[in-house]
């Protein structure tokens, strides 16, 4: 694999794109192109640290687009693409699904057109090592009961609309592959959090709701699980992907951290009782339980045991260290988070059906 190479980066001002390029500018020496539409969870701010080096390159674009994606495939030459691009909030597709299918499967299809071609006027070695990569849930394949994991052969049952967009463009990117020839990668990843996540996810909007003396609306009875990885070690992964996997596979990567909803709640709690203590008393207070979300998967967890032994990854994070830095980043960043809340998105219920 050569030392530089030139990634374009869908969905790179969102939460996983930004960590990917970020990683990709100061640890590399590659070249990127972040395509993104800047919709509500896309921020620029995200990508402060890398947006001023000679090696990034932002094109505010639709990825269902088809002739903006073919200028960008034309004007940036890239050797490997990582596509996040995506509506990705499961109570969000519960209100407003048509947002979904035209990103994450007509947007997904149109990527797809021209990485094909693309690809196919590319000679020789470049041809090789040219990579699409494809980077989905593991809520595709829908609930788990008390026992077992997802792995790479699960069968797929997505439960949501958010689940069955993902789990569409999943299929259109194999079917590439198969038809096609078209040199693809498919990871499918547990629960994300760190830092930049858009507030309306689980983790940041207890830590910042509690941060404000908020309620922490905790769905249902709080007993459904999720397997739970820091941001960080997915985008290691992804790169190590995106550079070493085998075209064609799929990579399941989870950290390897089960954890009940209402216990991921009560340490976010325990944490901001240490780091900034609530004259008004214990953070616990405020946890506040509401209506269940329809549909809710009782539980996801990913035996992430094939990337660890082909490719040598393993999450660096336990829940605990990832989750301290994770509640610390935001104390030591209201400004990023202060800006969001003003405006795009106040904390309000989503997806109450």
């Amino acid at each position: 694999m050569p030392a530089s190479l030139r990634f374009l980066v869908t969905g790179g001002a969102g939460f996983i794109g930004s960590a990917v390029v970020r990683k990709l500018i100061a640890e590399t020496s590659h070249s990127v192109c972040v395509v993104d539409k800047l919709t509500y969870a896309g921020n620029m701010a995200s990508l402060a640290s890398v947006s001023g080096d000679a090696r990034f390159r932002f094109e505010k674009a639709d990825i269902g687009d088809g002739e903006a994606m073919r200028g960008v495939f034309a004007s940036f030459d890239p050797d490997i693409v990582m596509h996040l691009a995506a509506e990705s909030h499961v109570d969000r597709s519960i209100d407003g699904p048509a947002a979904f299918i035209d990103t994450n499967i007509v947007g997904s299809f149109v990527l797809l057109q021209e990485a094909l071609r693309h690809w196919r006027g590319l000679d020789g070695e470049r041809r090789e090592r040219f990579r699409f990569h494809h980077i989905s849930t593991d809520e595709v394949f829908g609930s788990l009961g008390a026992e077992g994991f997802f792995r790479e052969d699960t069968a797929y049952q997505p439960t949501s609309p958010y689940s069955a967009s993902k789990a569409a463009s999943d299929h259109l990117v194999r079917a590439w592959q198969h038809t096609y020839g078209l040199p693809t990668l498919v990871t499918n990843c547990s629960n994300n959090y760190g830092p930049y996540h858009f507030p309306e996810k689980l983790i940041p909007l207890m830590i910042i709701n509690g941060l404000e003396g908020k309620p922490l609306p905790v769905y249902g009875n709080g007993a459904n699980v999720r397997d739970w990885l820091y941001v960080d070690d997915h985008a290691d992964a992804l790169l190590l992907v995106a550079e070493k996997g085998r075209p064609g596979e799929t990579y399941a990567i989870g950290g390897d951290n089960e954890m009940a909803n209402l216990d991921v709640v009560r340490t976010i709690c325990a944490l901001l009782d240490e780091l900034r203590p609530d004259p008004a008393g214990p953070h616990e207070r405020l946890i506040t339980y509401v209506t269940d979300r329809p549909g809710h998967d009782a539980r996801y967890a990913i035996d992430a045991g094939k990337i660890g032994r082909e490719l040598g990854w393993a999450p660096k994070q336990s829940f605990e260290s990832g989750l301290r830095r994770t509640v610390e980043w935001y104390l030591a960043n209201a400004g990023w988070w202060g800006d969001i809340r003003s405006g795009v998105y106040r904390g309000e219920r989503l997806g109450a059906g």
